[in-house]
């Protein structure tokens, strides 16, 4: 894959296309394009046709960092699936892969306002105190600090543990 394109695995198979336009992936993927109005107020204009302008090396990056979030998500939701953790999801208003488990949202980010790079987070409903949470919404890892899936896994069951300790 070069990046810049959607791919859609299904029971049909896998196919894929150049991420051109909202409406022509909106199409192609099948689906209404834009954001669920009875969920979110739009922020921005919506143009379908605007070319979408996706570069190959950060696309394949970003995708590599939402993969080694979504590995660690789900090895963490199986090791504590008796929290019933919920299902990993991508938040369009955030572009967030969180779960929450136990009144704690567990994710990775692509980066926002106050991160510059990915990191990973640990944000519990009831804020925490200690040298284990750094940030005022509980606790985050720069992707620089997780090479891989295992690592992102590792800071998951110690933040989990600096909670229940």
């Amino acid at each position: 894959m070069l990046g810049t394109e959607l791919v859609i695995e299904d029971r049909q198979g896998t196919r894929a296309t150049l991420l051109t336009s909202l409406r022509e992936v909106a199409a192609f993927a099948e689906v209404e394009a834009g954001a669920p109005t009875s969920l979110y107020t739009p922020t921005t204009a919506l143009d379908l046709d605007r070319p979408l302008g996706v570069e190959a090396e950060p696309a394949t990056a970003l995708a590599g960092w939402f993969a080694l979030v979504s590995d660690a998500l789900e090895a963490f939701r199986t090791e504590h699936a008796d929290l019933e953790p919920a299902t990993s999801q991508l938040w369009p208003e955030h572009f967030d892969l969180p779960t929450t488990a136990g009144e704690v949202n567990y994710g990775g980010s692509p980066g926002d306002e106050g991160h510059a790079d990915p990191y990973l987070y640990i944000g519990p409903w009831t804020p925490r105190e200690g040298s284990f949470w750094n940030e005022p919404f509980g606790a985050s890892r720069s992707w620089s600090e997780v090479p891989d899936a295992e690592a992102a896994l590792a800071f998951l069951q110690q933040g989990f543990a600096a909670l229940t300790a």
